[in-house]
């Protein structure tokens, strides 16, 4: 097992704040009239530290793994079907699989601890920890060491998209129990019930949301003492959502534009910044997911979504589908003329 990996990640730099503002407002629209538009690109050039900036190479990377959760009965799926999805992305039959061809992103797949063997692909990631975490229910979901070869692992494969040039990363999941998964974790870290947070999942009946939440009540009392924030993410998360959280640690360390998607990769950037409350200044949420709970955990973090489109498949389908978006602003950012170039008036 490897030992824990130590993130240098910068405070943005605001010098040049009033500068993008300035190119943003100077160009030939009323001030604000783009909306969301100009806070994308204001985010961009901030993160990139420059008034030109550039999206290269997106990627999108789906991170699999199963959860020892699903012994308590908090899903209407069989555990098989993790493994399954994972077949259906290799093959490009999946949701993810139409928006990232559609726009032009790469997409990679990891097995970071699905319950199944896999045949060797070149189109699969071989991350794999362990065959699933344990029942956390009972026992921590993961040991520390195992968490720290996840937290690893993610940054192990983000730093090679960003030797290839990328400089634009979404995430996304798959994994039956995970939703219980990121529901713990949040309500650990935030400090909330899981009565508010508690959804449908991959379709839970109210019966089936109360169930649930009594499962993960019972499972905070019983880890009630555990404070630090590696430690909760090895207790309550998943070997996709620690490979995630190491992968958007990396990510702000690498001065990379980070797209979250919803309800679990959330819960996967709020460990993120537990550990290096940095990270959350190089993100972009993409959109905010029908999961119960996602909401909340937006306003904890003081988050603004691009989107609102009901969706809560995962996948990282949220973020794929926002990023033309993203890509308009940094158009407009670059290749609208200021009043001055246009020869425009201005207002007084």
């Amino acid at each position: 097992m490897r030992q824990m990996q130590e993130f240098s990640i910068k405070a943005i730099n605001t010098s040049l704040d009033e500068q993008i503002k300035h190119k943003i407002d100077f160009k030939t629209k009323p001030i604000g009239s783009l909306g969301k538009l100009e806070e994308i690109a204001f985010k961009v050039c901030q993160i990139q530290q420059t008034l030109t900036p550039q999206l290269k190479q997106p990627a999108l990377l789906v991170c699999a793994g199963d959860h020892g959760i699903t012994e308590e009965g908090i899903s209407p799926f069989p555990q098989e079907v993790t493994h399954q999805m994972v077949l259906n992305f290799l093959s490009g039959g999946a949701a993810i699989n139409v928006f990232c061809q559609q726009n032009d992103i790469q997409l990679l797949v990891a097995d970071t601890g699905v319950n199944h063997d896999f045949e060797t692909s070149e189109q699969l990631l071989n991350h794999k920890v362990r065959k699933g975490t344990r029942n956390f229910a009972q026992e921590p979901a993961m040991t520390l060491p195992e968490c720290q070869t996840a937290l690893a692992n993610g940054a192990e494969i983000i730093a090679k998209l960003h030797a290839n040039g990328s400089n634009v990363i979404g995430f996304g999941e798959m994994g039956i129990g995970n939703t219980t998964a990121a529901t713990a974790l949040f309500c650990k870290l935030a400090d909330i019930s899981p009565q508010e947070t508690a959804g449908a999942g991959t379709g839970l009946n109210p019966q089936g949301i109360a169930h649930k939440a009594e499962v993960i009540e019972k499972a905070l009392l019983l880890h009630k003492l555990i404070s630090d924030p590696t430690e909760i993410l090895a207790t309550f998360g998943g070997y996709e959502i620690a490979t995630i959280c190491g992968g958007m640690l990396k990510a702000a360390e690498l001065g990379m534009i980070i797209l979250v998607d919803g309800f679990i990769t959330t819960s996967a950037l709020i460990a993120a910044v537990a550990i290096h409350n940095q990270v959350k200044n190089f993100c972009l949420f993409t959109h905010q997911s029908n999961e119960q709970g996602h909401r909340l955990m937006l306003e904890h973090l003081h988050a603004n979504p691009i989107l609102d489109m009901g969706l809560r498949l995962g996948e990282g389908t949220g973020a794929a589908l926002a990023y033309p978006l993203i890509q308009s602003a940094v158009s407009f950012m670059n290749e609208m003329n200021s009043f001055d170039d246009a020869g425009v008036s201005n207002k007084d």
